[in-house]
């Protein structure tokens, strides 16, 4: 019991995630589209970057989860794909604190 309701939710959460990365999108292309000049968008630009990596990472699982690419080929994408994301979100955290400092 315990095992098919972890592979069901492991089944469907990929596509969950890129739902309310849509959302979040839509949330960033909002932020962006203001005209307000006195706001500081670099780390939340830096952020959205991050976001795509994180869409691109999640549709090459969905994609290994259909059988179109083989699953052996994520090992060496995924790694790399979670670097360029931790490394973005600390450099946002650094971008903000030099900020927040001055």
């Amino acid at each position: 019991m315990e095992l098919q309701l972890a592979n069901c939710i492991g089944g469907v959460a990929p596509y969950y995630n890129l739902v309310l990365v849509l959302i979040a999108a839509i949330l960033f292309i909002k932020l962006f589209s203001k005209k307000n000049t006195k706001t500081y968008l670099m780390p939340w630009k830096i952020l959205f970057f991050a976001v795509i990596v994180y869409v691109v990472e999640e549709l090459l699982t969905v994609v290994a989860g259909l059988g179109i690419i083989p699953t052996s080929s994520l090992i060496l994408v995924n790694p790399i794909l979670e670097m360029i994301i931790i490394t973005a979100f600390i450099y946002v955290l650094l971008l903000q604190r030099e900020y927040v400092l001055k």
